[in-house]
């Protein structure tokens, strides 16, 4: 398989986490087993087969690779996908892909669809994603995978099969959905944009933005700008709960080798383990 793009593989549980995220330059996300992926930066090629993508906005580092993505499908004769992003620059994508087409020639189809927040899109029987704002310097927008169970309500607990079978023959609802935030994609943003979104700090699995790392670059400036620091992951340090935390989205002007000595000093645990540099 060509091998076009950068790309990271990190399995966790049962998911796995594919991608690659330094800023101004290209982020994009893939959890194969969920059959989804997050911003379109790049489009590696073997992200090709996944047919869903939500789009957090509008900069190129996040969206340039769209059509080229859409492109490849249809050339490999494979269904249209499903793109989600803000219903603020749904137009403009349009308007993206119409330019390419007259460039390219060649059809460009796909289903676009826009969100806002508080939306949730049911992507199956047991999939939900919600939307949540975020704050950045264009319309922007995070996403959260929900998995959904039924669960027996508390007050059936210790009835027999057969009776529980009644209950629901005779018209009682006698489950609740249970749901459990598994993966959090916050996209670029300032710290309100995290706190807005408490059951992120929930997910088994959040990808988060540390664009900044260096003492010396100012915060009021950085969050401005729409973006975090390393500072503000150590101010909310108690407030993982999540297995998994990936911090992404680092600015190039540091080295790898930076970003970890100047992490490791401010968090030397790296939040009891669970910290992973995306680098």
């Amino acid at each position: 398989m060509p091998n076009n793009a950068p790309l990271k593989t990190l399995k966790h549980g049962d998911l796995t986490i594919e991608g690659y995220s330094r800023a101004a330059v290209q982020s994009y996300w893939r959890v194969p087993e969920l059959s989804l992926g997050f911003d379109l930066g790049a489009q590696p090629w073997s992200f090709m087969g996944t047919e869903t993508w939500f789009v957090t906005h509008g900069h190129l580092d996040h969206i340039a690779a769209l059509p080229v993505y859409v492109a490849r499908r249809r050339m490999m004769k494979m269904e249209p996908p499903v793109i989600y992003a803000p219903n603020e620059i749904l137009e403009n994508i349009k308007g993206l892909l119409a330019a390419m087409q007259r460039l390219d020639r060649g059809r460009l189809p796909c289903e676009l669809i826009g969100v806002t927040a508080g939306d949730e899109i049911e992507l199956s029987r047991e999939l939900v994603v919600t939307v949540t704002a975020t704050t950045h310097t264009v319309p922007s927008v995070a996403y959260l995978v929900w998995e959904r169970r039924k669960k027996l309500k508390p007050e059936y607990d210790g009835l027999e099969g057969t009776q529980i079978r009644d209950l629901r023959l005779s018209g009682v609802e006698v489950s609740a959905e249970v749901r459990t935030p598994i993966v959090g994609y916050l996209g670029d943003t300032s710290p309100p944009g995290l706190d807005a979104a408490p059951d992120m700090y929930r997910a088994k699995i959040l990808i988060a933005e540390m664009t900044f790392v260096a003492p010396e670059h100012r915060k009021e400036k950085i969050h401005k700008h729409g973006h975090m620091h390393l500072d503000d992951w150590v101010e909310r340090a108690a407030l993982f709960e999540n297995e998994l935390v990936i911090a992404a989205h680092l600015s190039t002007r540091y080295h790898p080798r930076q970003v970890e000595r100047m992490v490791k000093e401010k968090l030397p645990d790296l939040l009891g383990g669970r910290l992973h540099l995306w680098l």
